[in-house]
């Protein structure tokens, strides 16, 4: 299942339980009409899964997924949730390495890698997260975190898999700050991933794969970072939980 681009993906974290999901969807879907030329996804804690799912139900143009998964498909895990368990559940998609999972929960690269793997043997879409600290974009290192970051992933993915990867660059001192990369610094980013898949999986296949940007991004700058070459959607957070400001950012992407 490949994604049309652009893609404008929403990742409400740990917020809006059942009762506020269903408020949501009801003002967010009045506000946004179908459209066959993007791919709207949004990324609910796993407690409103269903509830996004029942008012979901008569839009088949909106996705969702979950924002986390353990590698192995069961077992004493407690708190964890497999890709089995959301594959049930409805979940099309899985937010893998996001910089919270990284940074706050201490995900190494290596763990990252074993969640790709076990999305794609599922037969779900791994939406990849990379992305660089201040400190490291300050010390020169932010590509090199990057490629590094990838390089962890990549390996893992067959030729045949890649229509099933999402990447998102997300510079982990940009998400939630009010700080946003400029345009030009966030399509620099943008083609350092292009490169990185191109080498894996040829130009061709490599360019295929969406490239997001996520990290402050709001109704008034998302057209900017849309327009710019090589971004081919947002993942957005907290402007992801108002129906209208994400209704607009949605509508923000150009054909």
């Amino acid at each position: 299942m490949a994604l049309r681009k652009p893609v404008l993906a929403g990742n409400w974290k740990m917020t809006k339980g059942p009762t506020e999901t269903v408020g949501f969807f009801a003002d967010f879907l009045n506000a946004w009409m179908p459209r066959d030329d993007r791919t709207v996804v949004f990324f609910p804690s796993d407690v409103s899964l269903a509830a996004a799912l029942d008012a979901t139900a008569d839009r088949p143009d909106v996705l969702l997924g979950v924002q986390n998964v353990h590698w192995e498909r069961s077992g004493a895990f407690t708190g964890e949730t497999s890709v089995g368990m959301a594959a049930d559940a409805g979940a099309k998609l899985v937010l893998v390495g996001h910089s919270e999972r990284r940074h706050v929960f201490g995900e190494t690269d290596g763990e990252t890698a074993k969640k790709v793997r076990a999305v794609l043997d599922g037969g779900l879409i791994a939406v990849l997260c990379v992305g660089e600290t201040i400190g490291e974009r300050r010390a020169g290192d932010a590509e090199a975190v990057v490629r590094r970051q990838l390089a962890a992933v990549l390996p893992v993915v067959s030729a045949q898999e890649v229509e099933r990867l999402v990447v998102a660059y997300e510079p982990v001192w940009a998400i939630g700050t009010g700080e946003t990369a400029s345009p030009a610094d966030a399509g620099a980013m943008h083609r350092v991933c292009r490169d990185a898949l191109a080498q894996a999986f040829g130009r061709e296949a490599g360019d295929a794969v969406p490239v997001l940007y996520g990290g402050s991004v709001k109704p008034d700058n998302a057209a900017e970072l849309l327009r710019e070459p090589g971004v081919d959607g947002v993942l957005v957070g907290g402007a992801s939980l108002d129906p209208a400001g994400f209704a607009a950012i949605c509508g923000a992407a150009a054909g």
